[in-house]
């Protein structure tokens, strides 16, 4: 590809409204444009990347015998409100009627529209096991989208679905994707840990989230050094100390939701005095526990800490709602926990029967009975992954790309006086499969320079009448600043063999 062909332009400054250094060279460099608040196009070096990413995962999800599908966007409301989720979810899931008054929902995911797939497909046990995946966007309508890519209201995943007779193949399903995972994205670049993690609106009875280390991220992780032990601070436990009996209540009042059925109750919860309230355990525990919108059951809920000592006032439910703090000791070794912040990339649970129950995906097991299928579900967040990586690979002067999802592999500069020789080796290039990103423009020599370092290719090639003059091209790696000039006779060789050997 020829720069000067290209439709979009390098910025030179940060865009207003930027909070992020990685979103901000993601713009400057030509790779997203925003369109609206946590709406994005892909220009062409950022779909390039985006395919790249894609086709990692689709390698790795081919590995695990893996059928590639595609879902829609646009799903009847009628599935969501069989799994119940219409009820749950609130304004973020995006509702709409089509000209028919006929109510449609955007896809938050979409395990409601594979269960359905399961259900006309998968009748017997000898079908089983089954995994499936697909690509596609996604619509979420977050009332905070911040930080660029890394909380948008549009996004791109990987989505795959299991589908299991029992537990013990949805383990085997599980454990298959949480290492292919592992290695999605070392070869992409990105270090990750896996942690234990909340169900959150998907539900089930297991999930891990895959977490990028980063000040920028909005999650908290509460780690030990002492043992290994790794959560999410939403559910993260820790050992209570002693309490002298000193506590502390909150007070706020609580939506119930069940099926079509709501109700405000009034929850005081009771803690130790320094402690802090865990929300989504609390939330977790009343669900937990059948605590449902109905009328005999209008009274005041009063849920009581576990590490509460002494405590002799009304308690409906007495369980572990703290949060997990900072210096808190861990639960299996009693080391004091630390936290980091850090972005989900990717997540991973086991759904059980929580979709097919409800939504009559059953399978006819060896005896002739029906049985609901045993489902798992495995997201990656593509776009998302796209941030992170540029947050994770740059510098002072812009991006630095691993050749596995840089656009381009090498950039060509064409200088003064190597005009004529840098088509010459273009074409070369492009006749041995190297991806070239050809900066053929009239500008000056910085300005090029510049826009190279912004880009980020992991190789850039210099042809100039000074570089020819001293024998050769000027070649430097991008990330680590190594510069030589080479005889154009080897030139080829050593541009390949770096790569093989880079990727």
């Amino acid at each position: 590809m020829k720069m000067s062909r290209l439709m979009n332009e390098t910025v030179r400054e940060a865009p207003s409204g930027t909070e992020v250094k990685g979103h901000e060279l993601l713009l400057r460099a030509g790779f997203v444009r925003q369109v609206a608040a946590g709406v994005f196009s892909y220009l062409h070096l950022g779909q390039r990347t985006l395919q790249k990413l894609e086709t990692i995962m689709r390698q790795e999800m081919d590995a695990l015998s893996g059928q590639e599908i595609k879902m829609p966007l646009v799903h009847p409301a009628a599935l969501w409100q069989a799994s119940g989720r219409w009820y749950e979810i609130d304004a973020e899931l995006g509702r709409l009627l089509d000209r028919n008054g006929r109510s449609l929902t955007l896809a938050l995911s979409h395990e409601e529209t594979l269960a359905e797939l399961a259900r006309q497909e998968i009748h017997s046990y000898r079908q089983l096991p089954q995994m499936a995946y697909h690509i596609q966007t996604k619509w979420r309508d977050d009332p905070r989208p911040r930080a660029g890519l890394i909380r948008s209201r549009e996004f791109t995943m990987l989505d795959s679905y299991s589908l299991d007779a029992d537990d013990a193949g949805l383990e085997a399903q599980y454990q298959a994707h949480f290492a292919a995972y592992f290695r999605i994205f070392a070869r992409c670049g990105l270090p990750v840990l896996a942690v234990e993690a909340d169900v959150g609106m998907m539900g089930g009875t297991l999930a891990h989230e895959f977490m990028y280390l980063t000040p920028i991220g909005e999650d908290t992780l509460l780690l030990c050094d002492g043992c290994g032990y790794r959560a999410n601070r939403q559910v993260a436990t820790f050992r209570k100390p002693e309490q002298s009996g000193d506590v502390q209540t909150v007070q706020f009042v609580a939506e119930l939701v069940h099926g079509e059925e709501k109700m405000e109750r009034v929850v005081t919860a009771v803690l130790a005095q320094h402690a802090q309230l865990n929300e989504t355990k609390l939330v977790h525990l009343l669900d937990a526990q059948r605590v449902r919108p109905t009328a005999e059951q209008a009274t005041d809920i009063w849920v009581v800490d576990d590490g509460v000592d002494g405590w002799t006032s009304p308690a409906d439910i007495v369980a572990d709602i703290a949060a997990a703090q900072e210096g808190d000791a861990c639960a299996n070794c009693g080391q004091p926990l630390r936290t980091v912040r850090a972005v989900e990339v990717a997540n991973i649970f086991k759904l059980g029967t929580r979709y097919s129950r409800t939504m009559g995906a059953t399978f006819v097991d060896e005896n002739d009975e029906a049985r609901p299928i045993v489902m798992g579900s495995y997201g990656i967040g593509v776009t998302r992954l796209l941030a992170c990586l540029a947050e994770q690979h740059h510098d002072a002067a812009g991006l630095c790309w691993p050749v596995a999802v840089a656009p381009y592999q090498v950039h060509l500069l064409a200088l003064r006086g190597g005009e004529e020789t840098a088509v010459i080796f273009y074409q070369k290039l492009q006749q041995a499969g190297v991806e070239v990103l050809f900066d053929d423009r009239e500008a000056r020599p910085g300005v090029k320079f510049n826009d190279a370092d912004l880009i980020g290719l992991p190789l850039r090639l210099t042809v100039s009448e000074r570089s020819l003059a001293a024998g050769g091209v000027e070649v430097k790696v991008r990330d680590g600043g190594e510069t030589a000039v080479l005889p154009l006779d080897d030139l080829l060789n050593h541009v390949t063999s770096w790569l093989a050997e880079a990727s």
